[in-house]
């Protein structure tokens, strides 16, 4: 582990240190300026590097294990692929409904960066409602070229597959290579004619997807500010909120609300933690049990 410290903060440095980006989908476009520009890394995009082996969005292979598990794997074949590499970084997307809005779509990216020599691991983690990620089972081309409309297309990739009981089943038809109206015409009127009906759904793959290179995008800024972020006992890269504490007291009665009262930051090196209360010293009584239960 790198020496704490008055010029502990130094030894955590990355500038001109080779970094292997996992990516085969053009993620360097967004990840490599900011890791370059901010960390003074030297980041490389291996050749020939299938990240497909570790999911795909389109179902042919199932991720296994978490999106922290997919993003780790990715960087230990990064690793095994650049063994000359000091860092290894790596991003991986989810998508889904919202925890309290099922109705809503939701995207979470995380850009995972890791230290070979240090053993350092950060994570940068973005989460927002923009995504386009949405999909749809028709039965006529009209309909799929009236769903390719409301997603953006063709500047926002979309996938053709086939349907058998209701499901997307990929094992029967699978085109990711529509990036025209009269392509996607074609795609979807040959698997009506094998299943009866097709699933349309946005490609989520980051080249095809500029929304979503976006989401990658702000996720590597935050994990810029969370390689800034240096504990304040040994200076070692990302001091981060762990824990998000409630219980603002209530401007009428005192009692504690549902408000944020405090964040608790934490270094994963040597454990030190700091809690940061937040300005406010008491909160609306909307938001007190007791005063409006």
């Amino acid at each position: 582990m790198p020496s704490t410290g008055v010029n502990g903060a130094s030894a955590w440095s990355l500038a001109g240190k080779r970094a292997v980006l996992a990516t085969m989908h053009g993620k360097e476009r967004v990840v490599r300026p900011l890791l370059e520009g901010c960390l003074g890394l030297d980041v490389v995009v291996p050749h020939g590097f299938d990240t497909d082996r570790f999911g795909t969005f389109s179902r042919e292979i199932e991720r296994r294990g978490s999106q922290l598990d997919a993003a780790r794997s990715k960087i230990e074949a990064a690793f095994a692929h650049d063994p000359h590499a000091r860092v290894a970084i790596a991003s991986e997307g989810a998508f889904g409904p919202h925890p309290l809005l099922p109705i809503v779509p939701m995207g979470r990216e995380i850009v995972v960066l890791r230290d070979r020599d240090t053993g350092l691991e950060l994570i940068g983690h973005h989460a927002d409602l923009s995504t386009n990620f949405a999909h749809e089972t028709v039965e006529t081309a009209a309909a799929a070229r009236a769903f390719a409309a409301r997603i953006g297309f063709p500047r926002h990739g979309l996938i053709v597959t086939g349907v058998a009981d209701g499901a997307p089943t990929p094992d029967r038809y699978l085109d990711k290579g529509i990036y025209t109206v009269s392509a996607l015409t074609q795609s979807v009127e040959n698997v009506l004619a094998l299943c009866g009906a097709a699933h349309v759904e946005t490609d989520m793959r980051a080249n095809r997807n500029p929304t979503r290179m976006r989401a990658i995008r702000r996720a590597t800024i935050d994990l810029v500010r969370t390689f800034r972020s240096l504990c304040p006992n040994c200076s070692r890269p990302g001091f981060a909120v762990t824990q998000r504490l409630t219980g603002l007291p209530c401007t009428w009665c005192g009692e504690p609300t549902t408000a944020l009262r405090a964040e608790v930051a934490v270094c994963a090196g040597c454990g030190h933690s700091l809690e940061r209360p937040v300005a406010a010293e008491t909160e609306d009584p909307g938001l007190c049990p007791v005063c409006n239960p």
